[in-house]
């Protein structure tokens, strides 16, 4: 079941240094034991749906392109029992509930604060908890959920509705295509992520997939956050392999922009002309790219490629 706090994307950190401790060491803060517990006894039995998450920005969207999107369904169950449901296995399981003080609790691995919780809606907050210390500086994600009486009776809406892209979010993705296209090297990631296609029987073009388990917490974001692709050229001019990143403008044109393999200082200006020389001779000519699109709207983007070249 994807958890409601999700990994971050490989491909941004893999050229974006961030000063994680510095940062957090000064948001962090001890599990209160002197504050009350949460008691979900009043919406026992209450079908929930989660109809939105969103960053404290209210935006769910962030500037790199992930989007929190929801997908929760639970009610919570007599001795501190929760059944949720998990899209993957498709049908709903049943967790204990762990509750701490400060209106804190844990379910399906995920710690929550819950900030309200009535018989029409509940409002959680995700934290980032290791051991007992709860670091806010990265707890920045808040869950939205109705009662089905609710969304019923009084909304006059289903699940569907509720959960359809809010205006605000539109707005920003629109802006943030109006930044990222004025700028080949720029970009951000594509909800419908950059598609590959081969126009030659002499190459090969794969997409890796992302495997959903218990090591990246079931949360499959790379598939769009971090797009790869093997590519295979037959009848190369000599044997190579290359890992690198390029953008994909919104004509589906094709910009090296980082090599990822690691090489003495003393080589990378000649590794940069080579893999240049591949982009160029080869794969702008026997490769089709389709740009990505984010809310339909086609947009700078990046993939990863690892190229291999066979001689024979």
């Amino acid at each position: 079941m994807l958890p409601a706090s999700l990994s971050p994307p490989r491909l941004y950190y893999i050229f974006t240094f961030i000063l994680a401790f510095a940062a957090l060491s000064s948001c962090v803060s001890k599990f209160d034991k002197d504050k009350k517990q949460v008691s979900f006894k009043r919406v026992t039995g209450i079908n929930f749906t989660e109809v939105h998450r969103y960053f404290d920005t209210g935006l769910s969207f962030n500037k790199d392109g992930y989007q929190l999107y929801p997908e929760w369904k639970l009610s919570f169950l007599p001795n501190n029992k929760a059944s949720i449901y998990d899209p993957f296995e498709k049908r709903f399981l049943t967790f204990t509930v762990t509750l701490d003080h400060d209106s804190i609790f844990s379910v399906a691995n995920t710690w929550l604060k819950a900030l309200k919780v009535t018989k029409d809606s509940l409002v959680f907050r995700v934290l980032n908890v290791v051991t007992d210390t709860i670091y806010y500086d990265s707890s920045r994600n808040y869950m939205l959920f109705y009662s089905a009486d609710y969304m019923k009776n009084v909304l006059h809406k289903t699940p569907g509705e509720l959960q359809k892209t809010r205006k605000i979010d539109s707005l920003y993705i629109i802006k943030r295509v109006n930044e990222v296209n004025a700028h080949a090297d720029s970009f951000f990631a594509a909800r419908e992520p950059v598609i590959l296609k081969s126009k030659s029987p002499l190459v090969t073009v794969v997409k890796k997939k992302v495997e959903i388990n218990v090591m990246n917490r079931y949360d499959n974001s790379d598939e769009y956050m971090s797009p790869e692709y093997d590519i295979t050229i037959h009848k190369a001019y000599q044997d190579f392999y290359y890992s690198f990143y390029v953008t994909v403008d919104t004509q589906g044109r094709l910009h090296f922009q980082k090599s990822l393999i690691t090489v003495f200082d003393e080589f990378k200006e000649s590794t940069n002309r080579i893999i240049k020389g591949i982009v160029d001779g080869y794969l702008k000519v026997y490769v089709q790219a389709i740009p990505g699109k984010t809310l339909g709207i086609t947009h700078n983007s990046a993939v990863i490629l690892n190229v291999i070249g066979k001689k024979n």
